[in-house]
């Protein structure tokens, strides 16, 4: 008879430094934020010609501007006289062009060299040459993801990639119709905790039943530790007597027009590395964007999108909006007990997963294949 070894219960996770070294959290910044494609800004928030809005990525200060032809244009957001920063406001709207406080060198929302101080003096200038530093964009579930990299990695495997290796193809999400979808809500969490510890957290449902009550009472299923993300293409089903994903599972909102029914009354997540969380229901569309500051901060920005006939309405969006909200809150509470032991001797070695973590692993391997290789 021939016998197969049993796999560890225990898996080892990474060591605490990960999540405490300003040095290593210097290298994702390279390696990760600035080398990838990241979730910048919902497309929409950027609703007319010359709205604009700064995000960090990584190192860098980007902004993204709405052209006067209508399309989004990404730049690194410094001036290319001195290196002030250009646009210093989150966001905001300017009629014509950008124009650096310093010494107004002016800049078309194309990002061309228009104008300058003495600038008619300078006929060897070029003003295409000494143009805003262009940065990769693109649009997808009406988000806009931006790349630092000089050659980006490929959108289709690395991004909508990630559609696939959680739902086992593009339709599954794209019968959301996210870029159709209009904000019902957002809410912006400050949390006291390195970003790693955030996707683990959202990767797992082993700790669902201990600080997800309310989760777990929509969601039977996670109350036994295994979370959406554990298989494939399975979306967990709501408990029988459910009738939306809401706090207190009272009625939602009608199933998005698309959405098949079989995925009707149940929840898909997935994560796109490295920082946007996507939740699926039938009636609306849980988006998070992960912005990471320092080794031991994380701004994170959450979206509830719904069918716009229901934000125009003016429908009452306080259940549903509030179950994702204490999970949320559940969560990144969670985070921030983590954070300060990830410093002691006792994690220097760091923890372990048990099975149904064994996923996380995974992520684990991703990130030290884009860090270069071995632990480090």
């Amino acid at each position: 008879m021939t016998t197969h070894p049993v796999a560890p219960s225990l898996v080892a996770t990474l060591p605490g430094h990960y999540y405490t070294d300003p040095e290593l959290f210097r290298l994702e910044q390279e390696r990760v934020f600035e080398a990838l494609w990241f979730c910048a800004v919902r497309s929409a928030d950027l609703d007319k010609p010359g709205a604009f809005r700064t995000v960090q990525v990584g190192r860098e200060s980007v902004l993204i501007t709405r052209s006067r032809t209508g399309e989004l244009r990404a730049f690194l957001n410094v001036c290319r006289h001195r290196g002030a920063q250009l646009c210093t406001e989150e966001s905001g709207e300017v009629r014509r062009n950008l124009q650096c406080p310093y010494h107004a060198w002016t800049y078309d929302l194309d990002g061309k060299l228009v104008a300058a101080p003495n600038l008619t003096k300078m006929p060897d200038v070029d003003r295409a040459q000494y143009g805003l530093i262009t940065v990769a964009l693109r649009e997808w579930l009406g988000y806009a993801w931006v790349c630092l990299a000089d050659e980006p990695p490929s959108f289709e495997e690395t991004v909508i990639g990630a559609a696939v290796e959680r739902l086992g193809d593009t339709a599954a999400i794209d019968r959301y119709r996210t870029e159709g979808l209009a904000l019902g809500k957002r809410i912006t969490y400050d949390v006291r905790s390195n970003w790693k510890l955030i996707v683990e957290n959202f990767m797992e449902c082993y700790h669902c039943a201990t600080i997800h009550p309310e989760l777990t009472d929509v969601l039977p299923e996670f109350a036994d530790g295994y979370a959406a993300q554990y298989y494939v293409g399975h979306g967990a089903e709501f408990g029988d007597d459910v009738k939306g994903f809401t706090v207190d599972g009272s009625e939602g909102f009608g199933r998005l027009p698309e959405v098949a029914e079989d995925q009707d009354r149940r929840y898909y997540a997935m994560t796109v590395k490295p920082t946007v969380f996507v939740n699926l229901v039938p009636d609306h569309v849980i988006l998070h964007r992960m912005f990471p500051l320092a080794q031991d901060r994380t701004i994170v920005e959450c979206d509830w999108l719904y069918a716009p006939e229901v934000v125009e309405s003016g429908a009452d969006l306080s259940k549903s909006v509030e179950l994702f909200h204490r999970v949320n809150a559940q969560d990144f509470d969670a985070c921030e007990r983590t954070q300060p032991a990830m410093s002691s001797r006792a994690y220097r070695s760091g923890g372990v997963l048990v099975p149904t973590e064994h996923h996380i692993g995974i992520f684990h391997e991703w990130l030290l294949k884009q860090l270069g290789g071995e632990h480090v």
